[in-house]
């Protein structure tokens, strides 16, 4: 039994990671940090949780201090220093932000507007998208957790880009997700009358998951791979769908499709579907799992392949927690063992 910490438990991505540490065989949730709200029970701003859990919010040193494995649920530029105090005391750091997502300092900063401050601490984190870089997570304390965006264009890819059937050039990361992706504070297209019966793209070609989409992709593919990714709002409150379209350099529909099947078929959390099903982000809802369909446009020789995933599961608190049970040594599945409800 290891003891856990949330710090910004009260944001949707800390909560939840709340709500599925709760459950987990091998965990006991031992400290819990909100700026807002310290000093005040979890259960008052999350009524949800009364007399499950009401632990009363500390400070960000509270949980340093408590816990073995310390999740971060934190806007970017504010987790450099827990990560740094996290790993000198020999602890496992894990951040929801992007503060160790991105390789290079430089790309960090033009997209989020911030310099890393301790740049030595960059080089002890490894990005944590299980499924791509496992073995690489086991030897780290320091995780970087995917964004919910990525990891749903990665997984999508990573089996197309490693046999190399597509073209590293002009692939098209098509997503839609829910209003909880945005966090937990509000801004104006989040309103309910401006989000409710409304879809529209937003931060089209800009936004700040691009180049991590990107890193990514490059190291699957061994070279540099760029891409056009437009996000769409969805008037929902949780999920993410991302239809890819890449143009086929190699191989028939069929070996691309067993390819896919061979490359996933011992991961538990990606289900390739059969041919002919398309993936339905109602049936990952509230799971750890990303489902995944491939179709063959053969007029155009292209690929499309669509992904879905729980962004505040798989694209976040799932995903993290999966990352503390390859650490930790523990069942990959621990904690996360959650169906799917049918409806």
């Amino acid at each position: 039994m290891i003891k856990a910490g949330i710090i910004g438990a009260t944001g949707y991505a800390g909560v939840e990671l709340l709500r599925l540490l709760l459950s987990h065989p091998d965990v006991e949730v031992a400290a819990i940090s909100s700026v807002s709200f310290e000093g005040k029970p979890i259960s008052e701003i999350y009524p949800s949780l009364y007399q499950i859990d009401d632990m009363t919010l500390g400070n960000q040193e509270d949980v340093i201090k408590k816990c073995d494995v310390v999740f971060a649920s934190l806007p970017h530029g504010l987790s450099e220093e827990m990560g740094r105090k996290c790993f000198d005391a020999g602890k496992v750091f894990i951040d929801l932000g992007a503060d160790f997502r991105l390789d290079a300092a430089d790309v960090y900063t033009k997209w989020y507007g911030k310099e890393y401050n301790i740049p030595d601490i960059h080089k002890e984190a490894v990005y944590g998208l299980c499924e791509i870089f496992r073995d690489d997570i086991k030897k780290h304390r320091l995780v970087g957790n995917p964004g919910c965006y990525p990891t749903s264009a990665a997984l999508a890819l990573a089996p197309a880009l490693k046999g190399g059937f597509i073209e590293t050039k002009g692939i098209i990361v098509d997503s839609k997700s829910g209003t909880t992706g945005a966090g937990r504070g509000l801004s104006q297209n989040l309103h309910y009358a401006d989000c409710n019966e409304s879809f529209a793209p937003y931060k089209v070609a800009n936004h700040r998951h691009t180049p991590e989409i990107e890193q990514t992709l490059s190291k699957i593919a061994g070279e540099p791979v760029k891409i056009t990714f437009v996000p769409h709002l969805l008037p929902i409150n949780r999920g993410i769908v991302s239809t890819v379209y890449a143009d086929i350099k190699s191989g028939t529909f069929e070996e691309i499709y067993k390819a896919y099947v061979d490359f996933y078929k011992d991961e538990r959390f990606v289900r390739v579907l059969p041919l002919g099903k398309i993936t339905n982000l109602k049936e990952v809802r509230m799971s750890n799992y990303c489902d995944i369909s491939l179709f063959y446009d053969k007029e155009a020789g292209k690929l499309i392949i669509v992904s879905a995933i729980d962004n505040m599961v798989k694209g976040a608190a799932g995903q993290a927690i999966q990352n503390m049970n390859i650490i930790c040594g523990f069942d990959e599945a621990a904690g996360l063992g959650m169906i799917p409800p049918a409806f």
